[in-house]
């Protein structure tokens, strides 16, 4: 196997049972042996959760979690290996000839598309460590900020749209229930952060809840599930491998995410520059604005900005190096509820001939002109 990093800077572990030889090619900047490695738990776990598809599989139970595979969520706080565990509980079950679904709620980052968005997608190959995940039938909810913090409820509100499609795609296909999912998730888990991963548990109807590399965490949540005789709550140790990011490491990896999506891994990839008409187009943002009229409210009540308002943009030059998502979105007021069909880059706005000029990953016409403009700018470099 060899792995290419391209022009970015690359981070690889490999666990072997029965050891290996590992060539390496250029200079680099830390290689070590690990004499300690939780890796027996991690494939404890993946053994389990093999025995549960297997039987879920196997019932002919009407009893809901008879016929349930098991539905993972890895938690924990930043930096301690949520994203590399969830690929390898994905891959080893695909090693097994099972489909499960990756959802990825880590909206810092971006596992299966750029950062600032929640998505799904199924696993039918194991992940390739560079290349990362195949995107032939992704389900993109567009978020528009790589924090939760800008608009808790409109995070919940999308996610809750994912996890009730994800339910209905699994309502229809026996095999894809039977082999579940695996959700990773933010390391926010203080305040709203652990709001939002209980709710995340909750919509998604998680029955294994993985905890990587925090006593507290772990011990909060088996005691809030502890009624909830089917819910497993279990205790992981960190890898040693895994590093800690700073803030200015993290928005690097953001732009690269962003840059990979049109310009491809290694620079493969031809995106192309479009021009549009103002009035071809329609930008919304989601959240702002008075909720209701003071005249409205109870006396002395004040008017609360409403999270999940649509709010009409009007296109100029502060959508330059804007992020905007193409919604599949027939009516503005489907857009909340709609996925979206790709991402486009804005390099110009003309406001005296009211054209926009934008990079979009292929030529010819968006498949809507309904956008949504969030807080996700990028700088082309």
């Amino acid at each position: 196997m060899q792995f290419v990093a391209g022009n970015s800077s690359f981070m690889c572990q490999v666990f072997t049972w029965y050891g290996a030889t590992i060539e390496m090619d250029g200079a680099t900047e830390l290689d070590y042996i690990a004499d300690e490695t939780p890796m027996v738990s991690y494939v404890n776990v993946h053994a389990i959760l093999e025995g549960r598809r297997s039987r879920a599989k196997a019932s002919s139970s009407n009893d809901y979690d008879s016929f349930q595979g098991p539905r993972v969520i890895v938690v924990g706080p930043t930096d301690s290996g949520k994203s590399t565990l969830s690929r390898m509980l994905l891959s080893w079950a695909t090693k097994q000839g099972w489909k499960p679904t990756f959802v990825d709620l880590d909206i810092g980052q971006g596992s299966i598309t750029i950062p600032g968005c929640i998505a799904a997608t199924p696993i039918e190959l194991p992940i390739d460590p560079v290349e990362g995940i195949p995107l032939d039938m992704p389900l993109v909810y567009f978020y528009g900020h790589t924090t939760p913090s800008n608009n808790v409820d409109l995070y919940k509100v999308l996610a809750k749209e994912l996890a009730r499609m994800l339910e209905r795609q699994f309502t229809g296909n026996a095999e894809s229930r039977a082999a579940g999912m695996v959700i990773n998730t933010m390391g926010w888990i203080e305040g709203v952060g652990y709001e939002l991963l209980l709710h995340a548990i909750d919509i998604f109807n998680a029955n294994v809840i993985l905890v990587l590399g925090q006593e507290k965490l772990w011990s909060m949540l088996k005691d809030v599930l502890k009624n909830k005789p089917n819910v497993d709550v279990v205790k992981l140790q960190k890898s040693g491998g895994v590093v800690s990011r700073n803030a200015k490491v993290r928005q690097k990896t953001r732009s690269y995410r962003i840059k990979e999506y049109f310009y491809g891994l290694v620079n493969d990839l031809s995106p192309h520059s479009n021009i549009a008409n103002f009035s071809d187009l329609a930008v919304y943002r989601i959240g702002g604005g008075p909720q209701a009229p003071r005249s409205a409210l109870p006396i002395g009540a004040e008017p609360a900005a409403d999270p999940t308002r649509l709010v009409p943009v009007s296109i100029n030059r502060d959508l330059l190096h804007v992020i905007l998502a193409v919604s599949f979105a027939k009516e503005p007021d489907e857009i909340i509820s709609s996925n979206v069909a790709g991402f486009i880059y804005i390099t110009d706005v003309d406001i005296q001939r009211k054209k926009i000029t934008y990079l979009g990953p292929s030529a010819g016409d968006l498949p809507s002109k309904y956008l949504i403009v969030g807080t996700l700018t990028w700088l082309e470099t």
